[in-house]
């Protein structure tokens, strides 16, 4: 599996986390969320998948959460890992990032989860502001299917 972002510190004991993430498109625009802890940030949306729950379903409720939108049509497109500390858990994690390409359906409420923010802007624009993982899927997902 291909890893982005920070080398392991092996003096660190890292919690496996896996994860869900969505490029989320209508035409040539992107739906992105703004993160504003623990570090100011663009991101594809998503987040953990919780106990008891599928990807599919983690991936409809982080959407939610942090975009107010509904998906529809969600499809997998790959997965990566990255290394990182969680302030808010207090913990070392290894992020094992599932990412969909979906499609945001249905407007139903602003961002549930505080310290987000949901911003649509021009899918090649979007590539100026993510980075890693985030990055190299949409960069792909853009060359496969707008050109």
């Amino acid at each position: 599996m291909r890893r982005f972002g920070n080398v392991p510190n092996l003096e660190k004991k890292y919690v496996r986390r896996p994860g869900v993430y969505a490029i989320l498109t209508r035409g040539d625009q992107i739906l992105l969320t703004y993160q504003e802890e623990p570090d100011f940030e663009f991101q594809l949306p998503g987040g953990g998948v919780d106990k008891g729950e599928n990807p599919i379903q983690a991936l409809h409720r982080e959407v939610l959460e942090e975009t107010g939108w509904l998906i529809s049509k969600p499809r997998f497109l790959g997965v990566y890992k990255r290394f990182v500390y969680m302030p808010e858990y207090s913990m070392y994690a290894e992020k094992v990032c599932k990412i969909y390409h979906a499609i945001p359906s249905l407007k139903t409420s602003h961002t549930l989860e505080k310290g987000h923010s949901a911003h649509i802007m021009h899918s090649h624009l979007a590539t100026r502001f993510l980075f890693g993982g985030d990055l190299h899927f949409l960069e792909s997902y853009l060359e496969n299917n707008l050109n």
